[in-house]
């Protein structure tokens, strides 16, 4: 509410440039105020040194305030503006995902996820026109103006739009991720998509009820509150969370930490996580959705000290198709995963004490059938070392498939590895 649009829009592209999610001549974002001032991105800078005096602000009336001109797509920014009085945020960029099915003339089925879905809706599609001109434009804004809030461009990248500038950078982020798992999953068999049916369970988890009395945290949860708002940063950064997907827990005296429900997980401070106690969040604050299954988990099983809800897009992958996950690939793999469980879909909403029986000590991971993987471990860093094993093993097994067929450790190694290791 308080940041410049010059501040909002120079962290945003970093995040966007950091991530590998443009280049340095591509993408453009930009803010429209209440007045009709737009702010954007300039023409012709670098992406990955831009400062906040870069920015350019374009006045409702034409005229032009900055060191720089205006990106040269200026006119769909205008255009979508005008068709769109909803609309204060606007994300261009060419994420390779993306990118790949704009040449194949494709938009990603959101249906992959109830998350995408939720957040993207359908994904919409605008044929070519040359970039920067107003046929562009208004090819675009006519896309917009029939109710997508994310479109992709012919031959060219991806526009998503928001309320705001974030809102519409997490649509953009969801979508490029599910994309990429669409073209992981494609080289592992047929993929699974869900039903509206499916997808509305989702809204079926209730929400965390609030202490009676306010809370106040000793030193104890202080420092896990540290750590483990240290360990959801790392995540993002690892790209194993996206900024509206991904939950993080810990276990504390009779309850645990999580990660609050729609926080940008890029953004979480130690003072946004949620205490949960028997089925209660500290007040004024509301616990990830997840929250219910984290308990449950924590209830039945004593070794539990940390827990993870996750999409590393490569462990993903495998959740949106039958595709075995085979843990017997190197001695690190199977020592540390064991043998990964596959969850089906709606369990998480309608069934959580089933998911909490099977996730014993000797099945800490699993994959959620279309929503990620759950993973299970002593402490934080224990379950971010079997996510992160987890997620370079599928990863792996992935760019195995176009060399020859899988050489998994025979009966006598896995053996040898539980008598050694294991026992």
């Amino acid at each position: 509410m308080y940041t410049h649009p010059r501040d909002e829009i120079l962290a945003t592209i970093e995040r966007i440039y950091r991530n590998r999610m443009t280049t340095t001549s591509g993408g453009n974002l930009s803010i429209r105020e209440e007045n009709g001032d737009i702010w954007i991105t300039p023409a012709r800078i670098d992406k990955g040194s831009l400062r906040r005096d870069d920015i350019v602000l374009v006045r409702a009336g034409g005229a032009v305030q900055g060191h720089h001109p205006p990106s040269s797509e200026l006119p769909f920014h205008r255009e979508i503006y005008a068709q769109r009085p909803d609309v204060r945020g606007i994300v261009h960029a060419h994420p390779v995902a993306l990118v790949a099915f704009s040449v194949v003339g494709k938009t990603p089925d959101t249906h992959l996820f109830h998350q995408a879905r939720q957040v993207c809706g359908e994904a919409g599609f605008a044929p070519y026109q040359l970039p920067g001109s107003l046929a562009l434009g208004r090819n675009v804004a006519q896309t917009f103006h029939r109710g997508f809030d994310c479109v992709i461009l012919e031959n060219h990248g991806v526009v998503t739009v928001g309320r705001n500038l974030p809102e519409a950078f997490h649509r953009f982020e969801t979508l490029e991720f599910t994309a990429k798992t669409i073209i992981k999953a494609s080289h592992l068999g047929p993929i699974h998509y869900l039903s509206e049916e499916d997808i509305a369970l989702a809204g079926q988890r209730e929400a965390t009820n609030s202490f009676d009395t306010p809370h106040l945290p000793h030193s104890e949860e202080l420092e896990l509150r540290r750590k483990l708002c240290e360990f959801i940063q790392r995540a993002y950064r690892q790209r194993l969370f996206i900024s509206t997907q991904g939950s993080f827990s810990a276990r504390l005296d009779e309850g645990f930490l999580i990660t609050p429900y729609r926080v940008d997980r890029g953004m979480i401070e130690a003072s946004d996580l949620v205490l949960v106690r028997d089925g209660a969040a500290e007040p004024g604050k509301q616990a990830s959705r997840a929250a219910s299954m984290h308990q449950a988990i924590y209830r039945r099983q004593a070794h539990a000290g940390a827990i993870i809800n996750a999409y590393p897009v490569n462990a993903t992958a495998f959740s949106v198709t039958g595709a075995e996950l085979d843990s017997r690939t190197i001695p690190e793999s199977y020592i540390v995963l064991r043998t990964v469980n596959r969850l089906r879909y709606g369990l998480q909403f309608q069934d959580v004490e089933e998911i909490a029986a099977g996730f014993t000590a000797d099945r800490p991971v699993a994959l959620l059938e279309n929503d990620g993987v759950l993973v299970a471990g002593r402490d934080v860093l224990d379950a971010f070392d079997k996510l992160e094993v987890l997620e370079s093993t599928a990863e792996a097994l992935i760019n195995s498939r176009p060399l020859g067929a899988l050489a998994a450790m025979p009966d006598a190694v896995i053996e040898e590895l539980e008598r050694v290791f294991l026992k």
